[in-house]
């Protein structure tokens, strides 16, 4: 038996008829059933826990629909001998272009300007209305330089923007052919007009951003968040968003998803979108093909082509 998310059903559907026999959709958003079951391809918002593994009689593969795996306990998983797996480089281009989605309107103002339009209290153009900052000959701070941070900065000469990124691991290829400086966090946050979070979710990166960090930034930058919620102290951003500290930020992700705080919701210089960032037909399309290949690979015992180690 194979579990699938009830959420992935499109997807499923177009494989042949004779993968699908043994396959059992369920509902990701409650607790997974007990089952005799080989493998499980969960979504993001599904916790596969110890416990969970331990329902799942026989798992031998979970094969996470999605890049990031903090929904997964893979410490529990490798303890038991069942393979993790994620879907990598898929979703790269679309995720690097809704982060610059994110900044241009963070920067631009596009969410008030939009709100307004559609309120039909616009009552004309104006020299001073909603004035927004340009983005050229400014500093874009990645903070990750991953897959997804790395394609963030290679946007970046296109609005005219310098780069400086802050990683445990020097990215040559950037620092080639961008003139990407490597700093520590502290120096990107002092010293970026924009700052991109592009890093896994992990007790090290758990609010990463916090309000000694907000305090740190440049007066006046704009925060991006397209990886994890939970890397941004939502209550701290807040503070730094009412009080002017920061121009504006753009977040496609939140710490307890999908609850958005009210405080945050009441802002006008953030803009909010509802986890957009792989949302593209080709990502998502992609995303299950790579998933389900993970799976059918861990069930025939044959080498994995994207092992979560």
């Amino acid at each position: 038996m194979i579990l699938v998310a009830e959420s992935l059903r499109s997807f499923l559907e177009r494989e042949p008829s004779d993968a699908r026999a043994a396959v059992e959709l369920f509902d990701e958003r409650s607790p997974i059933p007990a089952r005799d079951c080989e493998g499980i391809v969960p979504t993001v918002v599904c916790r596969v826990d110890g416990d969970a593994m331990d329902r799942l009689r026989g798992l031998r593969v979970i094969a996470n629909y999605g890049v990031g795996y903090d929904n997964i306990d893979v410490d529990a998983a490798r303890r038991r001998g069942i393979a993790v797996t994620n879907t990598p480089d898929v979703l790269t281009g679309a995720t690097a272009e809704l982060t610059w989605a994110l900044i241009l309107a963070a920067a631009r103002r596009l969410g008030e300007g939009e709100r307004l339009v559609r309120s039909g209290q616009w009552t004309g153009w104006a020299p001073t209305q909603l004035r927004g900052v340009g983005l050229d000959g400014r500093t874009l701070g990645v903070i990750g330089a991953g897959r997804i941070g790395r394609e963030v900065a290679r946007r970046a000469p296109a609005f005219g923007m310098r780069v400086v990124y802050a990683d445990r691991v020097p990215a040559a290829d950037i620092e080639r052919d961008l003139h990407a400086r490597l700093v520590t966090l502290h120096e990107l946050l002092e010293q970026a007009d924009v700052v991109s979070v592009h890093v896994a979710l992990t007790p090290r990166t758990h609010r990463l951003l916090d309000a000694a960090a907000f305090a740190r930034m440049k007066p006046g930058a704009i925060l991006v968040n397209t990886s994890r919620g939970a890397v941004v102290d939502e209550a701290a951003l807040v503070d730094a968003l009412r009080s002017g500290r920061l121009r504006a930020a753009g977040l496609d992700v939140y710490e307890r998803e999908p609850h958005v705080p009210a405080e945050l919701r009441a802002i006008e210089n953030v803009v909010l979108l509802p986890h957009l960032g792989s949302a593209t037909e080709e990502a998502r399309q992609a995303m299950w093909d790579v998933a389900w290949k993970n799976l059918r690979l861990g069930l025939e015992s044959r080498p994995l082509a994207n092992p979560v180690t």
